[in-house]
């Protein structure tokens, strides 16, 4: 074998070794530079009617907005969906429920009734249905915190009615075990300055000091 053809196999030999090196060290770089996914953030679930959705003003100045800024700001590991629907009653919620429960909440926050009392539907009716939307979370997520919002309406309906009313709200959430806002209005309900012209909704302030006594009931979870 001729030395000029040792040296042209010599090189070879060096350039292959060369290549799988450099194929060796990219697979490396490629594999350790990959990026791992972000875990995804875990959710509030604010449930409710056109108080959660904000009716009147932007959404993001409700108290589900207002919360989500809050969470933002101090870079807390939640992110915050607002299921409110102007006009919901605790049936048409229990009804679309299911759609919503895809993903696992780790706090619920039930706001559904107001609508009921103002249409004079029967309390017991009204608690049949919190409570049914109470356990299907329940049932499907048992690691969830649920936080029922108390309501009070005013005594159009007369003074029995109302205080049945006003009643159902702790009743359900000692039958069921779950954590209870009083009256989630308090401070905001009855104050014009507070409140849209139709006396119901909050305006943004309103919905300030409503946020306030949500984060109240919340922080400590977080």
């Amino acid at each position: 074998m001729n030395q000029a053809f040792i040296h042209i196999l010599f090189l070879i030999i060096i350039l292959f070794s060369s290549c799988n090196t450099k194929n060796e060290n990219t697979a490396e770089t490629e594999s350790t530079s990959k990026p791992e996914p972000a875990p995804s953030k875990k959710l509030i679930l604010f449930f409710g009617n056109s108080l959660t959705a904000g009716y009147g003003i932007e959404a993001e100045d409700a108290f589900p907005g207002l919360t989500a800024a809050r969470i933002d700001s101090l870079g807390l590991d939640y992110r915050v969906i607002n299921a409110g629907l102007s006009g919901e009653t605790t049936a048409s919620g229990l009804s679309r429920l299911d759609w919503f429960l895809e993903e696992e909440p780790t706090i619920f926050i039930l706001e559904l009734g107001g609508n009921d009392g103002l249409r004079g539907i029967t309390p017991s009716e009204t608690k049949k249905n919190l409570k049914g939307i109470i356990q299907l979370v329940k049932s499907k997520y048992p690691e969830t915190v649920i936080i029922l919002a108390g309501m009070q309406i005013p005594p159009n309906m007369g003074q029995e009615y109302t205080k049945e009313f006003s009643e159902l709200f702790p009743e359900v959430a000692a039958e069921e075990n779950v954590e209870l806002i009083p009256f989630l209005l308090e401070g905001v309900a009855g104050n014009p300055d507070l409140n849209l012209p139709d006396g119901i909704h909050p305006t943004e302030e309103g919905h300030l000091i409503v946020f306030e006594t949500i984060w109240k009931n919340i922080e400590s979870l977080l």
